[in-house]
C-alpha cells in the first residue's frame, strides 16, 4: 500500500532552482507544499530556530551552527540555497579617505548582526588571507542573534535605535561596514578589498570552498517520523538545481548539493565560527546531519 501524501509547511526564497517546485513543474506523489512566503528570507530564521515554525525552512549556516549548540530540534540538508563570494561585501566611503584591510584594526566597523553569516565569512577571510586581527576592531551591530541563547562577545556595541548602517557609513560614524544581499548602490561606497572579484576567484582556486550563506533545514520531528519525505524533498530540490540552477561550464558552483560538495565549505565556516566565538566547540561536518541526510549526495 502506497504511503499517504503529506503536506510540508515550507519557506524557501525564490531562486531559479526553487521555481520549478513552486510552480508544480517538479511534483511528487509523496509530498505537497504549503508555501509560506517571507521577505526578506532572513526574517524567517528566528521563528524557525526558536519555534520550529515550519517543517522546511531556508536557514543561514551560522544560525544553524548556533542552533546545533543549543539543541534546537532541526536537521540540516546538504542543499545550498544561496552561496556567493564575499570579498566585495565590506564597503567604505571614498569621500572620507581610503580604507584597506590593513587599516581595519582599531576602526569602527558596522554589520547587521555579529552572528550574520556574511560577516563571519568576511572576518574569516580577512583574518586568514590578509592577516588582519579583527578582534582589534570596534564592531557596531544593529540586531540580536536569531538564537535567543547567544550573547555577543564583550565589546560589541549596539547602534542607537533608529540608526541605519548605510547612513552611518556615509556620515562617517562608521569607517567601513559589511553588507549582504542588499548591497547599497551609492557610488561613494567602494570595496575595502581591491579587485574583489579577482581576489575571490583566487581564494576559490586556493581552497575549493564556496562561501555558503543559506542551506535548508527540516524539523527533527519530520526527519524522525517521515525520513522518506525528507529524501523526496532532497530529490526535488536537486532536480530543480539540475534543471535551472547549474553553473555555466568553467564557473564555480555557488550552490553545491550533497555531503561531499558542501564539506569543504562547512569545514571552513565551522573553523571561522569557532575562532570568532560564535560557537563554543568545533563540530565535525558529519554531526551536522542525521542518519538520513548524511547519506545525501
Amino acid at each position: 500500500m502506497a504511503a499517504s501524501k503529506i503536506t510540508l509547511r515550507t519557506t524557501l526564497d525564490d531562486y531559479p532552482h526553487t521555481a520549478p517546485i513552486k510552480t508544480g513543474e517538479i511534483a511528487s506523489e509523496r509530498i505537497d507544499f504549503d508555501w509560506v512566503p517571507v521577505k526578506p528570507i532572513a526574517q524567517s530564521f528566528k521563528a524557525m530556530v526558536r519555534e520550529q515554525a515550519r517543517d522546511v525552512n531556508e536557514l543561514a549556516i551560522v544560525t544553524y551552527l548556533q542552533a546545533k549548540v543549543y539543541g534546537k530540534p532541526i536537521v540540516l540538508l546538504p542543499v545550498t540555497m544561496l552561496g556567493r563570494f564575499q570579498h566585495h561585501t565590506m564597503l567604505y566611503n571614498t569621500e572620507r579617505g581610503v580604507v584597506r584591510p590593513a587599516d581595519l584594526p582599531g576602526r569602527r566597523l558596522g554589520m547587521r548582526a555579529y552572528t550574520q553569516t556574511t560577516g563571519a565569512w568576511v572576518r574569516g577571510i580577512l583574518g586568514r588571507e590578509y592577516g588582519i586581527d579583527l578582534n582589534k576592531a570596534h564592531w557596531v551591530t544593529f540586531e540580536d542573534a536569531h538564537c535567543a541563547e547567544y550573547s555577543d562577545p564583550p565589546g560589541i556595541e549596539r547602534a542607537p535605535a533608529g540608526k541605519e548602517i548605510t547612513k552611518m557609513l556615509i556620515d562617517g560614524e562608521l569607517d567601513a561596514a559589511i553588507f549582504g544581499g542588499q548591497m547599497p548602490t551609492d557610488p561613494r561606497l567602494q570595496s575595502v578589498v581591491q579587485n574583489p572579484h579577482e581576489e575571490a576567484l583566487k581564494w576559490y582556486a586556493k581552497y575549493g570552498a564556496v562561501p555558503i550563506n543559506h542551506m535548508v533545514v527540516v524539523t527533527e520531528k519530520l526527519a524522525r517520523e517521515h525520513p522518506d519525505a525528507v529524501r523526496e524533498l532532497y530529490r526535488m530540490l536537486k532536480e530543480g538545481k539540475q534543471r535551472h540552477g547549474m553553473p555555466k561550464p568553467g564557473e564555480p558552483d555557488l550552490r553545491p548539493f550533497g555531503i561531499d560538495a558542501v564539506r569543504p565549505s562547512l569545514e571552513m565556516i565551522i573553523d571561522f565560527a569557532l575562532e570568532q566565538k560564535l560557537i563554543p566547540r568545533r563540530f565535525s561536518v558529519d554531526e551536522l546531519f542525521d542518519d538520513t541526510t548524511r547519506s545525501f549526495n
